[in-house]
């Protein structure tokens, strides 16, 4: 089963790292994709540029429109995601708590829903 992890994130509040800290962390973040490979359940990752940088498309009555930023103003945001192939939504909550965002942030799962051709 796949299932989407979605990373979210309080960017007024990032985590104020020395050096050493970030380094350390991003380190974090390289062994547990590793991790994941490992554990053959890893089918990708991305970040996503900050919340500023969004469009917002929306057509009514056949008309495009388009917003700068986000559809909602919230204080977290989605800042990027896992996409994993677990056995079952427990294997996926075990990942999700090894995500670095859950200390400071959440971390969502989604099942992801496949769809053929009829």
């Amino acid at each position: 089963m796949k299932y989407m992890l979605l990373l979210y994130g309080n960017t007024s509040q990032p985590p104020n790292y020395t050096p050493e800290e970030a380094r350390a962390a991003m380190q974090g973040w390289f062994d547990l994709v590793a991790e994941m490979k490992a554990a053959q359940v890893y089918l990708s990752n991305d970040g996503l540029s900050p919340v500023t940088d969004a469009t917002t498309v929306r057509v009514r009555n056949g008309e495009t429109m388009t917003t700068d930023g986000p559809f909602a103003e919230t204080p977290e945001q989605l800042g990027g995601y896992f996409l994993l192939d677990c056995k079952n939504l427990d294997e996926a909550v075990g990942w999700a708590a090894k995500i670095p965002y859950a200390m400071f942030g959440s971390v969502e799962i989604r099942p992801v829903i496949t769809y053929t051709e009829g």
